[in-house]
């Protein structure tokens, strides 16, 4: 199957979030297809083992650069930019993927739903404002990837900082969508990636050995690029665990509470248990 047109041998990508997890892993896949990489990540020693990881799987080592920085800072997302044009004179595809792991309760502590917030969402902002005019004008086959969530999408309660971020995302991301294809001339495309339960980093903290529901990084990356072939906007993942009809459903509910006016958030309220149920159960014997 031919790949989205920004992903070819010799053109330039670059990754935020790249030393591990699905950032690594999109990475190493972008080398493999003959891709020269910027790789971008606050943990410098993470992030210099990553890059020789990388550069394994590229077509020559000096196609791999390694670009410490937070992305919540705007200068260093400007650093990460110039770095990238004035190593390999373009940006082909951008992947903003970078992001610290979920919390951020709703009465919880204000730092930590600003880390969150500024990680999550603000890096992802700064990525599509800094290199989004650049690739623009470069009236070449681009592509940029912000990575979201699910929870940004039906919001399960406990985690408000991160949904709060990751809906943000959702936003943006459509919002530039939305202006890319009413550029004329632009052949820059954007899409959202949408993970299922996914083995990272994050993960790990938790468990030592990747639970059977969870889909490896690698499966994620391979899922993205297929729906990014066939033009896809919102590559909605599943997981051994989880299919599209079930996510289909939980959106759809979520989505109802509004135009039903149900109490906020009636998955998880005791008086829609059954109703949810059913609803779910539905799915699955239609």
């Amino acid at each position: 199957m031919p790949l989205h047109p920004a992903l070819t041998r010799d053109r330039v990508a670059v990754v935020t979030g790249a030393a591990s997890g699905i950032g690594l892993a999109a990475a190493i896949k972008l080398a493999e297809l003959g891709l020269k990489l910027c790789l971008a990540d606050v943990d410098a020693a993470a992030l210099d083992r990553a890059a020789a990881e990388v550069a394994r799987h590229a077509a020559s080592p000096a196609n791999v650069r390694a670009v410490v920085a937070d992305v919540s800072r705007r200068e260093d997302v400007q650093r990460l930019k110039d770095q990238a044009y004035e190593s390999f004179g373009e940006v082909a595809f951008l992947m903003n993927n970078a992001g610290v792991k979920g919390g951020g309760g709703l009465l919880g502590d204000p730092a930590r739903w600003r880390k969150i917030l500024d990680v999550n969402l603000w890096g992802v902002i700064h990525g599509v404002q800094v290199f989004a005019p650049a690739m623009i004008a470069q009236r070449t086959p681009c592509a940029i990837v912000n990575t979201g969530s699910k929870q940004g999408i039906t919001c399960p309660p406990g985690e408000t900082a991160y949904n709060v971020a990751k809906a943000g995302v959702k936003v943006v991301t459509e919002a530039l969508a939305h202006e890319l294809r009413n550029i004329e001339g632009c052949a820059v495309t954007a899409h959202l990636l949408v993970p299922g339960f996914t083995f990272t980093g994050f993960t790990k903290v938790r468990v030592a050995e990747k639970p059977a529901a969870a889909w490896t990084p690698e499966q994620v990356i391979d899922f993205m690029l297929a729906a990014m072939t066939v033009g896809d906007f919102y590559i909605l993942c599943p997981d051994n665990d989880v299919t599209r009809a079930i996510d289909e459903r939980r959106i759809l509910w979520a989505a109802q509470d509004l135009i039903e006016n149900r109490p906020a958030l009636s998955r998880w309220h005791p008086d829609f248990k059954q109703a949810f149920a059913d609803f779910m159960k539905a799915e699955r014997e239609g």
